[in-house]
């Protein structure tokens, strides 16, 4: 077996693989997104919140489909032997190499940026959504109560919220330490943080774990395409 054979058949595999795992991710996803009770039966109380699925469900929808569509470029152009299929394969795993990169730039050096960003697009949903839409609500509540955090900066994220106005004018018990009624004395004496901040130090905590992690998928997202650029340049000139 050849160089060339050889590394056409591991591509083969390893996007069969990719293939193999974005058709199950899928599945998963649409089966969570159309039945979240039944896979809740399944899989056991997970979360007191079982709403939350729903978004789950979305977010595995959307992997899936990329891993599968990556799974079927990759497999396809090296058994096929396709150029535009490999260079399709190359090009998509390049915008995604690119992508996480400019995200963890983003993430690590301008930091207060990416908060700034995030809490323009968080705090809205907090004050128009928490307390009316169910999804929202029970992902917030299971965020709040797994962090023991508060909004996103802190209690004031709920202020003039709809939550705030139709809870003669309190908030959510999460922001307070006490049993009593949240309402804004009691918030500024228990001084409870955010959930960016929380998150973030659970991150720094865990910091060799995630840039273990983040390196993991970099190293093969590279491997990817030196395998799938390799096989586009030697298909013409193969033996």
């Amino acid at each position: 077996m050849g160089c060339f054979t050889f590394v056409k058949v591991m591509m083969i595999l390893f996007n069969l693989s990719i293939f193999l795992a974005g058709g199950a991710l899928l599945g998963v996803g649409i089966w969570v997104s159309v039945d979240g009770s039944s896979f809740v039966r399944v899989i056991g109380p997970v979360s007191s919140q079982a709403m939350q699925f729903v978004n789950i469900g979305y977010f595995c929808i959307a992997v899936g489909a990329v891993l599968v569509l990556l799974g079927f470029l990759g497999c396809c152009g090296a058994q096929k032997e396709s150029k535009c299929l490999l260079i399709l394969f190359f090009t998509i795993v390049l915008i995604i190499f690119i992508a996480e990169i400019a995200a963890a730039v983003v993430a690590l050096v301008y930091s207060s940026f990416a908060e700034s960003l995030l809490r323009a697009w968080v705090i809205p949903v907090l004050k128009n959504d928490y307390g009316r839409q169910k999804d929202v609500t029970g992902i917030w509540n299971t965020t709040m109560s797994e962090l023991k955090c508060c909004g996103f900066t802190n209690y004031t994220d709920f202020s003039d919220s709809h939550y705030f106005n139709n809870h003669n004018q309190t908030f959510p018990q999460f922001c307070c330490n006490s049993t009593s009624v949240c309402n804004e004395n009691a918030a500024i004496k228990s001084r409870v943080q955010g959930c960016f901040r929380q998150l973030f130090d659970i991150l720094k905590e865990n910091a060799n774990i995630v840039g273990g992690i983040a390196a993991g998928i970099c190293a093969l997202e590279v491997a990817a395409m030196v395998v799938s650029m390799y096989l586009y340049c030697r298909i013409d000139g193969k033996e």
